[in-house]
């Protein structure tokens, strides 16, 4: 699709056109497999996430009474109308908080996404190649604004996921459906408009961060449909005294970065969750169970705890009192006491059950994390927790980690991956065997995407 988009003093035209630079090119097959794996975690954690959302689900659907209609939900044995599909989907996708992600724009990149972009390929018919590079080009809008933004953000108390997953759906969206220029930059700019996201849903046990994704895919869908049916959008909604920036940024001048920062796509710089936390926890998870397996600590030794880390993985993540497994998730004490009673950090460790266990909340009040300046001064480029642990009988054991597993600098491998998939997914109802075909599926598909859509309701 030829455009040319930019402007001179038009903040929005300029991003633009700097997204259509980098996709009028071909996307190399590497980058594309990236893409086939991103959708196999979205599937896996959207399966799980149903299960774990079960009765709530069960609930939802009495109260609401959701009108059938032609669109898989995943995991959830129906079809509905598009709107409840998409934000159904979003919510499950998020509910573990298990999907992927980057810390470079403090962001989960991939389930607002695919929560909606499925739905439209299934109901447009879209072939398996465009829609992975609608994929790729989702992402990269949202990272790109994502970093720009970041941390002024996040301190401002915006959840990026919201706010730029949104910017995300909507190229995505108008690339798959073959928008016009104008239609493109109203998808755009209506999306801007509807960027919400408060992190508040972290806090005091709420269970509301998954809604985060749900509403954000169903306002990136209707930003799409807004622009299909003609209505025009501020030509700069970015800039401006009252623009995307100065709400959400605090500055109208922002600087925006350019696409495939330091020569790579974003989804190659995506994490994969190796345990079932936000990704905050998960270097002093992995750097607590390495202490536990090389010293062979149990609960009953330990004295005393202290994790050091980067201040932004503090205040939210500090807390010992646990009350929900939302709550949990976001806790590192609670995250470092499972991984040093249990060795593992996974879905089963965060389940309400494990909330009530003596072991892990006599060890949570021995556990305490403190913002390191030094550490923090690396943040997002190493995201480093030192764990030091104290024994009863005096001993002292310190293990740091920079990049935990599942970084691109640390990543998993495709078996540790595959397993993990079918975990997810054998979680969430599926057969092993079933698990394995999904697999089979998204690694061979091409052409037509309707054998995907009959393995994953």
């Amino acid at each position: 699709m030829e455009t040319g988009f930019c402007k001179e003093n038009n903040i929005t035209e300029e991003f633009l056109d700097s997204l259509q630079k980098v996709f009028r090119k071909d996307i190399p097959s590497h980058v594309l497999d990236k893409a086939r794996r991103s959708l196999l975690d979205y599937i896996g954690v959207t399966l799980a996430g149903t299960k774990a959302l079960e009765e709530k689900l069960s609930q939802y659907m009495n109260v609401v009474e959701p009108e059938p209609g032609n669109t898989t939900v995943i995991g959830m044995k129906q079809n509905l109308n598009m709107k409840d599909a998409v934000f159904l989907n979003g919510l499950n996708g998020h509910a573990l908080d298990f999907d992927d992600g980057t810390n470079m724009g403090i962001i989960h990149l991939g389930s607002p996404i695919f929560s909606v972009l499925l739905p439209l390929a299934q109901k447009y018919k879209i072939s398996f190649e465009k829609f992975l590079k609608a994929v790729v080009i989702g992402y990269e809008t949202s990272f790109t604004m994502a970093i720009s933004i970041q941390p002024q953000h996040k301190k401002m108390g915006y959840h990026a996921t919201g706010t730029c997953g949104i910017l995300g759906i909507a190229m995505a969206g108008s690339y798959m459906l073959d928008f016009s220029e104008e239609e493109m930059k109203n998808a755009f700019s209506t999306a801007c408009v509807s960027a919400t996201g408060m992190l508040k849903v972290l806090d005091d046990g709420s269970e509301l961060k998954p809604y985060n994704v749900a509403k954000t895919a169903l306002l990136g869908l209707v930003s799409t449909e807004m622009a299909r049916t003609g209505f025009r959008g501020h030509s700069d909604a970015l800039g401006g005294y009252r623009g995307y920036l100065k709400l959400l940024a605090g500055d109208e001048n922002t600087k925006i970065k350019e696409p495939c920062l330091n020569g790579t796509y974003a989804i190659e710089k995506t994490y994969t969750k190796p345990y079932a936390a936000c990704r905050y926890c998960h270097p002093s998870i992995e750097a607590a169970i390495k202490i536990r397996e090389k010293y062979n600590i149990k609960g009953s030794d330990v004295l005393s705890v202290e994790v050091a880390t980067y201040d932004l993985a503090v205040k939210g993540h500090d807390h010992t009192v646990v009350p929900t497994t939302a709550s949990a998730k976001m806790s590192i004490p609670y995250s470092v006491a499972v991984g040093i009673i249990y060795g593992k950090a996974g879905l089963r460790e965060y389940e309400t059950d494990y909330l009530k266990d003596k072991n892990i909340l006599d060890l949570i009040d021995k556990i305490s994390v403190k913002a390191d300046e030094e550490i923090s001064k690396k943040f997002p480029e190493v995201t480093t927790a030192i764990v030091s642990l104290k024994t009863i009988s005096g001993a002292q054991y310190t293990e740091q980690i920079d990049f935990p597993k599942g970084e691109p600098e640390n990543p998993i491998t495709e078996e540790e991956f595959n397993k993990r998939f079918v975990q997810l997914a054998t979680y969430g109802g599926k057969t092993g065997n079933e698990a394995e075909k999904i697999i089979e599926t998204v690694k061979s598909m091409n052409g037509e995407m309707e054998e995907l859509f009959l393995h994953i309701t």
